[in-house]
C-alpha cells in the first residue's frame, strides 16, 4: 500500500492535470506512466519466463541475451559482434561483448562511455561511433577489432534543444554517407518555437552542411533504409488526449522537402481538431502515412532485416517495436511486429508478443538491430534486458551427424563425470529433456534423418553432444541452458539408465 501510495503522490506532483481529465488513464497505466517519467521498471524475467511467456512467429526462437541493464533503451552492433547499448537516463553506453563459446549470452560488459546528457541514437561510420545526446551529437573514434574508444569525444553539432517532451535524438547513417538526425516535438500538439524541432535534418558525417530534410514529424526514433531501393522510412509516434483509438501512430517514407502532417493533420491527413487550419504551404502538400500502427501502440525502434536464411514469407521485412501505450484504458501494442512490402502493400504481422498479457506487463520492447549472426537482438528499457532472436526453421533437418562404425567408435567418459555424480547428473537431464520437450522432435516415430536419438552414443563423444547444445543448429531451438545443465543433458542422451545400486 506505502508503494502504491508514493507512485501516486509522483503522479500527482508530476502529470500534467489534463491526461486524467481525457479520462484514458487506467490503474494498469500507473507503471507506465512513472516508467515514461523517472525510467523505473521491473526486474530482467527469469530465463524460464522467458521460454513461458513469450510466443513467436512460427519457426524462431528467444533467449534471454542480457539481463539486469537498466533503462536499456537503443542498440547498434558493431562488425566485431560487440554490441552497444545506450541509456539516456543513466548517461552512458555499454558495450557488450560477444561470447565466444556462448554466444546466446553477452559476455564481457563495459561502461564505453559515461557522462553525457541523455545519450540515445547511435551510428558507426569511417570508423566513428556518433551518439545523439539531448542537446548535442558527438562522435569519438572507435577501434572495432577490440571495442575500445580512441582519443577525445567531441561533439560535432551544437545548440540543440532538449527543453519539452521527446527530448531523445535518433540518429542513422544513409546509403549517401551523410548523418541524418530526427528530433521530437516539445509538446504533444502545438506550434514550436524551435523550427528544428519536430523534423529531420541530415549533415555531413563531420557535422557541416546542415540540412533541413523533412517536416512535421512528431517524434519519429526509429529509422533505417530500405535494402532493395535506399528509401528511408522512420516510425512516428501520433499526438495523446484524443482517445483510447485515435490518432493513429505512424510508419512514414521520408522523402527530402515533404511535410508530414503533424500538428495540423493526424493519419491519413485528417484535420486535427486543436488546429483546424494549416498555413498555406503545408495545407497544400501533406503527406500521409504508408503505414498506420494503432493509437498508443508507441513504434520505436524500426530495422530492415536481411532474411536470407528465414522463410520466403518473410521477402523484403522490417521488424518495428512498439513500446506500448501509458494512457489507455486498456494497455496496447507491448510487441514486435513485422511489416512487409508485398505487392505494393505493407502488410503487419505479430513477431513476437507476451510483454503485455491481461493488462500484466513485464517489458517494452524499444530497438531492434540484426547481428552479423543473423540473430535479431530486442531491447526492453521496462525490464532492462536485451533478447535475441533466431530462426530455428521447422521440423525438417538438414543436420548430417557423423556416423562412425560401431566397430570402432567408443564413448570416451569425460573427467567431470564419475561415480559418485553420474546418477544425479543422468536424473537432472532426463528432468530437462521432459522440460523443454525434447521428445517431440526426436521420439522415434518423431523424428527426421538424425534427430533420432537412439544410437547417439554409437556416434558422438561428450564433448560433441556439448558442443551442439551450446550452439545448435537448426530446426533445433535455443534453450537457456548453463553449463551444469548442458553436461547433464549429454550425461542423458549418452549413458544408460543408472542402476539402483548406483542410486
Amino acid at each position: 500500500m506505502k508503494k502504491v501510495l508514493l507512485l501516486i503522490l509522483v503522479l500527482v506532483l508530476t502529470v500534467p492535470a489534463y491526461i486524467f481529465a481525457s479520462n484514458t488513464i487506467s490503474l494498469s497505466s500507473i507503471p507506465m506512466l512513472l516508467n515514461v517519467l523517472t525510467g523505473q521498471g521491473v526486474a530482467s524475467p527469469a530465463d524460464s519466463v522467458v521460454d513461458q511467456r513469450f510466443k513467436l512467429a512460427d519457426g524462431f526462437s528467444i533467449t534471454l541475451y542480457a539481463s539486469d541493464i537498466p533503462r536499456a533503451r537503443f542498440i547498434l552492433f558493431t562488425a566485431a559482434g560487440d554490441l552497444l547499448v545506450s541509456r539516456p537516463k543513466s548517461g552512458d553506453v555499454l558495450l557488450l561483448r560477444r561470447n565466444p563459446d556462448k554466444p546466446n549470452k553477452a559476455g564481457e560488459r563495459i561502461t564505453l562511455i559515461e557522462g553525457l546528457k541523455r545519450p540515445s541514437g547511435l551510428a558507426i561510420a569511417d570508423g566513428w561511433l556518433y551518439i545523439g545526446e539531448s542537446n548535442a551529437i558527438g562522435r569519438v573514434r572507435i577501434d572495432i577489432a577490440s571495442g575500445s574508444l580512441e582519443g577525445d569525444y567531441a561533439q560535432i553539432i551544437t545548440g540543440l534543444t532538449d527543453d519539452g517532451n521527446h527530448r531523445y535524438k535518433a540518429i542513422g547513417v544513409g546509403p549517401d554517407k551523410m548523418l541524418y538526425l530526427s528530433q521530437g516535438s516539445t509538446c504533444n500538439v502545438c506550434v514550436e518555437k524551435d523550427t528544428r524541432r519536430a523534423t529531420m535534418y541530415r549533415f555531413n558525417l563531420d557535422g557541416s552542411g546542415e540540412e533541413l530534410y523533412a517536416t512535421g514529424l512528431r517524434n519519429s526514433l526509429g529509422l533505417d533504409w530500405a535494402p532493395w531501393d535506399g528509401a528511408l522510412y522512420a516510425t512516428d509516434n501520433g499526438r495523446d488526449m484524443l482517445g483510447n483509438d485515435y490518432p493513429p501512430c505512424e510508419l512514414n517514407k521520408i522523402e527530402q522537402g515533404k511535410f508530414y502532417g503533424w500538428p495540423y493533420y493526424n493519419g491519413n491527413n485528417e484535420v486535427d481538431p486543436d488546429f483546424s487550419e494549416a498555413p498555406r504551404e503545408l495545407a497544400a502538400n501533406p503527406t500521409a502515412p504508408v503505414h498506420e500502427f494503432r493509437a498508443h501502440n508507441a513504434p520505436l525502434g524500426f530495422s530492415f532485416v536481411d532474411t536470407a536464411d528465414w522463410p520466403e514469407s518473410f521477402d523484403k521485412v522490417a521488424l518495428a517495436a512498439l513500446h506500448g501505450s501509458w494512457n489507455r484504458s486498456t494497455p496496447d501494442g507491448y510487441r514486435v511486429v513485422s511489416l512487409h512490402w508485398e505487392g505494393g502493400e505493407i502488410t503487419r504481422r505479430d513477431f513476437l508478443t507476451g510483454f503485455e498479457k491481461d493488462g500484466d506487463i513485464i517489458g517494452r520492447p524499444v530497438d531492434i538491430a540484426q547481428g552479423p549472426d543473423g540473430a535479431v537482438y530486442i531491447s526492453d528499457d521496462y525490464a532492462g534486458a536485451i533478447y535475441r532472436v533466431t530462426y530455428t526453421g521447422d521440423q525438417r533437418s538438414d543436420i548430417e551427424l557423423p556416423i562412425v562404425s560401431r566397430e570402432v567408435f567408443e564413448l570416451e567418459t569425460p573427467s567431470w563425470l564419475t561415480g559418485d555424480n553420474r546418477a544425479t547428473h543422468w536424473e537432472q537431464g532426463r528432468a530437462l529433456f521432459a522440460k523443454h520437450d525434447c521428445a517431440s522432435c526426436h521420439e522415434p516415430d518423431k523424428a527426421v534423418g538424425n534427430m533420432e536419438l537412439q544410437s547417439l552414443d554409437k556416434r558422438l563423444q561428450y564433448a560433441e553432444v556439448i558442443e551442439r547444445l551450446v550452439e545448435p543448429s537448426a530446426p533445433m531451438p535455443v534453450f537457456p541452458l548453463d553449463g551444469e545443465q548442458i553436461r547433464a543433458l549429454a550425461v542423458y542422451l549418452l549413458d544408460n539408465p543408472p542402476s539402483n545400486e548406483e542410486t
